[in-house]
């Protein structure tokens, strides 16, 4: 722990993050918003609630799920 008099007032602590790590922390954020939903829509499929699953999907086009069938599917564009 640091003595007050080398504290200094008017340092911003972290630096700030480049372009690439900002784009990189984006990119884990998607990816983990993506298994999240499909695990969430595998869930909702497996207990039979497939209106719940759809809506959901279409809520979320960004994860790239649909239900066919009662089963999650990637969507193919």
């Amino acid at each position: 722990m640091k003595r007050i008099n080398q504290i200094d007032a008017f340092d911003l602590g972290r630096s700030p993050l480049s372009d690439e790590e900002r784009e990189k922390l984006r990119r884990e954020r998607l990816q983990k918003q993506k298994e999240e939903g499909y695990q969430l829509l595998a869930e909702l499929c497996y207990l039979g609630e497939y209106d719940a699953a759809k809506k959901i999907a279409n809520q979320n086009q960004n994860w790239g799920y649909e239900i066919v069938g009662g089963e999650v599917m990637e969507k193919e564009d």
